[in-house]
């Protein structure tokens, strides 16, 4: 695919406001909740979070295919003053028909019509709206030539490839020139190989195009590569947003540290010590009696600790610490308070994942040290511990 910027004329990117935007069911499930959001013209908008979480929903009452039960959608739109000059006013897009909004969407399964070539489903809906045939073969073409589908506009879509499919997909929406690009999971019907490869495709047509897009995934890889700054979600709620950078260096709270990250964020529940130190316990039998075994680490010069000692001092707290800065080496000092057993070991090429028991739990570390390791090895273990994370153990928000 071509999407040199010299190649592709830049589209008239929108942008969206939007101000306590909710959605409550008529059995009174409430899918989305008080959605705040500003979306600049030209960015790359991801929502992510786990299945049930409303980014769905939330693209749908966009796209107008649900009703909003609350709140406003707004876009900017120009208008001509009697001098000449050009205002931008916010329109509420509420009450709006789906056909009027300026926008257009890219489904999960394609939505193509099977009778019909490439041609006539990328033209399909200015046909429906009785656009010039010349402005239609114009606009078709243009598209077809951003896509490099030029070669296949007589096929139907059964004579194309998944990635082929969903580029026709991506071109129906294009010869609309939408404000707003709307995308739900179009990438998901189709193999690794080839999601990698159009996620790359994807980010650089819309940097070419200068479209503002909104992209729906459950894939946190397909967040982090493809987005500006992500949304993510829970139970119809935003519990962060921001680039990919920053919800991954600094999540606002427990969940954004579990769902962003492969793989996931270690988390252990400690206990605040007097002597700069936090606590980690576990209880188990041996011989019949209850054992308790215990391991500290120092968190004195952590930059959270004035807070940790002032307000959660003898109190339960959730520590966490992303893989790649655990430090998992071979033992080599019998003496080590640190030390514990390889459980699981897996190469992943350039890196490798090792999985070591540690007061009962499973954590696993990230390392890129080609040395061997095998399980049943006994290893010594580090926290780099400027890197550790801490959450309230009631409202899971970051202890900062």
């Amino acid at each position: 695919m071509q999407t040199k910027n010299n190649l592709i004329e830049k589209v008239e990117a929108g942008n969206l406001i939007f101000r306590g935007m909710k959605k409550v069911y008529p059995n009174g499930v409430e899918a989305v909740k008080d959605f705040n959001l500003e979306v600049e013209p030209g960015e790359f908008i991801v929502l992510v979070g786990p299945s049930g979480c409303g980014k769905s929903t939330t693209i749908r009452m966009i796209a107008g295919l649900e009703e909003i039960s609350g709140g406003e959608l707004l876009i900017n739109v120009d208008t001509e003053n009697d001098d000449g000059t050009i205002t931008s006013v916010e329109k509420v897009l509420n009450n709006v028909a789906p056909k009027d909004r300026d926008i257009s969407m890219v489904f999960q399964n394609y939505a193509l019509y099977a009778h019909m070539t490439v041609y006539h489903n990328m033209a399909f809906s200015l046909m429906i709206r009785k656009e010039n045939e010349d402005v239609i073969h114009e606009k078709v073409m243009k598209a077809a030539r951003i896509l490099g589908m030029e070669d296949y506009l007589n096929r139907k879509p059964a004579q194309l490839s998944g990635g082929q499919r969903q580029r026709v997909a991506i071109g129906r929406a294009i010869v609309r020139d939408p404000k707003i690009f709307l995308l739900d999971e179009p990438l998901s019907n189709l193999d690794a190989k080839l999601r990698g490869q159009m996620r790359k495709e994807l980010k650089e047509l819309q940097a070419a195009l200068g479209a503002t897009m909104l992209y729906v995934t459950h894939d946190q890889i397909e967040a982090i590569t493809l987005a500006d700054r992500i949304v993510i979600m829970d139970k119809g709620i935003i519990k962060q947003v921001g680039t990919p950078v920053e919800v991954y260096t600094d999540p606002d709270n427990l969940f954004v540290a579990n769902f962003i990250g492969m793989p996931a964020m270690n988390v252990f529940k400690v206990r605040i010590l007097e002597n700069g130190e936090v606590l980690l316990r576990e209880e188990v039998k041996e011989n019949g009696k209850v054992v308790s075994k215990q391991t500290t680490i120092n968190v004195e010069d952590h930059p959270a600790y004035n807070n940790l000692k002032q307000n959660y001092l003898g109190k339960e707290i959730y520590l966490g610490i992303r893989p790649e800065n655990i430090i998992v080496k071979r033992l080599v000092d019998n003496d080590s308070m640190y030390q514990s057993t390889i459980q699981l070991y897996e190469l992943l090429g350039s890196e490798s994942l090792v999985h070591i028991d540690l007061m009962g739990q499973n954590v696993v570390s990230k390392i890129k040290d080609f040395e061997r390791l095998n399980v049943g090895d006994k290893v010594e273990y580090k926290f780099l511990t400027e890197h550790l994370f801490f959450f309230d153990n009631e409202t899971e928000e970051r202890v900062r």
